[in-house]
């Protein structure tokens, strides 16, 4: 009879065991979820930003390129702000 007790308890012990660490294991993989759900916001954002058609244009004028046909200028001797 007592060794029944102890497989049982044994069994229940290690069942709760296994639930705890299935908990913590949910609640650590809930984290990860909901940072790579802002992640996904920010990139979605991102790619909103950067398809539309002023962004490439205004960022290849920021790096000195310019279309083809236009004319560069250089201005010199402005007075300073």
């Amino acid at each position: 009879m007592l060794f029944v007790a102890a497989a049982l308890a044994y069994l229940y012990l290690s069942a709760g065991i296994h639930m705890l660490s299935t908990w913590r294991q949910a609640s650590g993989d809930r984290a990860t979820v909901a940072a790579m759900r802002r992640e996904n916001a920010f990139l979605k954002h991102q790619h909103e930003v950067l398809a539309r058609q002023g962004t490439m244009e205004e960022e290849a004028r920021r790096l000195g390129m310019m279309k083809k046909g236009e004319q560069s200028y250089v201005v010199s001797g402005l007075p300073g702000n």
